[in-house]
């Protein structure tokens, strides 16, 4: 009996001395973190900024085709981006964790901060149109926010790159080096402030239908930049590139020794790479493809025959295409770059040949007197060219002596050779970057119109909202249906601002 009374006291002692604590303490689970380094949280981030190169967007910038449908077709998209609302909030939460380990206000974390929404703002925005920006991010405050024009985005876009140059330039002079997690450039911060501005030329190269809008003053601000170095650095060579380093255990090339036997065979080159590529004598199809079988065994052309690769019409059937690619007729992906190892090339996703390109087309557009178009032109060709591999200074200048390849000038052709070689350039590289710059300008020319488009043959312009804008914030969301399309249909081949004319 003792021993029942004892144990009776003993457990009202218990819930006695549980009642005294608060119900956010017995909530609370002491196993779970409530706060990270802000370089644990950059990590995370900085991997969300990486676009793998043979994935589908790749393939939508028409670089290589699927022949085989248990893989997938070659039809565009239909449905709706991804908002990157998430990383976004974490750009927040790792800004955070700086302050509070006391770091200054203007940190390390908060400078490449900037960048950050600058960046990942430009990817939703160049997919879909208008967003939520300046009321968005709030939490409870505001669960309904309102879309900001894309002008306006692309203008906050502008100011946040101008910041985090400032920014960084301020941290480099104190000698700055907090920023840890760093995947990219292991924290060096001059090489994050080249990135910010040669970031800054391709917005604006983006926006060139924009030109004559003062408020924007787009000429105005690319100039600005290459008239002063000194406070506007950017990339001075491949070895600048915000690039992604792959090795051979946690970050393996996508395409590699591992899954050739899976994928080599049903995926092949698309004509609208490969077809420029040979039209040109460029010797890059040589190594970034494999002729057709066909061509080399059954007609006996060698393999550095430019007339051994062809690639398939990105908007021919399945049927015929894959029938075409086991028959050894189109060009596959070239096998010892691509899977003969897990380090194929790095991972580009801001680059110095791009960079070349962008301030060449801005010279040819006026934008800059004080340049050479020419120059930039040659330095974009010779730096993809040593990014390829291809090196013999002899054989560059001899494909920029052919008569197709030498710049044409400031005019209309001098343009077209542009774009046409930044396209070449970006093969694999920076997401959807190739179809933003044939969705502005037309070039090069793309395919479509055939049974493999999907769309009713037609390439769309942009992607929808994600569903969940519809179902949770509808009213802002048909408000900026409304304002942008003159309608609530969210379709995909309406026309961007940015796009406009």
């Amino acid at each position: 009996m003792k021993n029942i009374k004892f144990l009776f006291m003993l457990l009202a002692f218990v819930f006695a001395a549980n009642g005294c604590q608060k119900f956010e303490d017995l909530e609370s689970d002491p196993n779970r973190s409530t706060s990270a380094s802000p370089s644990l949280v950059l990590r995370g981030i900085l991997k969300d900024v990486y676009d793998s190169p043979w994935d589908d967007e790749s393939r939508w910038c028409q670089y290589w085709c699927i022949n085989y449908n248990y893989y997938g077709t070659n039809e565009y998209w239909t449905g709706s981006a991804d908002f990157r609302y998430t990383t976004l909030k974490n750009v927040l939460k790792m800004e955070e964790e700086a302050a509070r380990i006391n770091l200054p206000t203007v940190n390390a974390y908060s400078s490449v901060g900037k960048f950050l929404r600058a960046y990942f703002y430009y990817q939703m925005t160049m997919r879909v149109g208008d967003v939520p920006m300046s009321e968005a991010l709030k939490g409870a405050d505001n669960v309904f926010p309102k879309y900001d024009t894309q002008k306006e985005v692309f203008a906050q876009i502008l100011t946040w790159l101008d910041e985090a140059n400032s920014d960084l330039a301020a941290r480099i002079a104190d000698a700055d080096n907090t920023l840890q997690g760093d995947i990219y450039y292991g924290g060096d911060l001059r090489l994050w402030q080249k990135a910010v501005n040669s970031y800054k030329l391709r917005v604006l190269i983006q926006m060139s239908n924009k030109s004559a809008d003062a408020t924007l003053n787009i000429g105005g601000q690319f100039s600005k930049i290459l008239s002063d170095p000194a406070k506007y650095p950017v990339f001075e060579g491949n070895g600048d590139d915000l690039a992604l380093q792959y090795n051979a255990v946690s970050d393996k090339y996508p395409t590699n020794p591992d899954n050739f036997g899976f994928d080599a065979l049903r995926n092949n080159m698309s004509a609208t790479h490969i077809g420029l590529l040979t039209s040109l004598k460029d010797p890059r199809v040589f190594v970034v493809a494999e002729p057709g079988t066909y061509y080399t065994d059954t007609l006996g052309l060698s393999r550095t025959d430019f007339n051994a690769y062809v690639g398939a019409p990105f908007d021919e059937g399945l049927d015929a295409m894959s029938s075409k690619a086991q028959g050894g007729v189109y060009a596959l992906i070239g096998r010892n770059r691509y899977y003969s190892g897990y380090t194929a090339e790095p991972g580009v996703q801001i680059g110095y040949a791009e960079m070349c390109f962008n301030i060449a087309e801005g010279i040819n557009r006026g934008w800059y007197n004080a340049g050479n178009a020419s120059d930039w032109y040659q330095k974009g060709i010779t730096a993809s060219m040593n990014f390829f591999g291809i090196s013999d200074a002899a054989g560059i200048a001899a494909y920029l002596a052919q008569p197709l390849v030498g710049y044409k000038g400031n005019n209309a052709d001098g343009l077209a050779q542009i774009l046409e070689q930044r396209y070449l350039a970006l093969f694999q590289q920076a997401g959807l970057e190739s179809y933003f710059h044939w969705r502005r300008t037309g070039a090069p020319t793309f395919a479509f119109g055939g049974p493999g488009t999907g769309n009713s043959g037609l390439i769309p312009r942009r992607f929808q909202y994600p569903t969940s804008e519809r179902d949770n914030n509808s009213a802002n969301y048909e408000a900026a249906l409304q304002r942008q399309f003159g309608n609530a249909n969210d379709n995909v081949n309406d026309e961007l601002w940015i796009t406009k004319n």
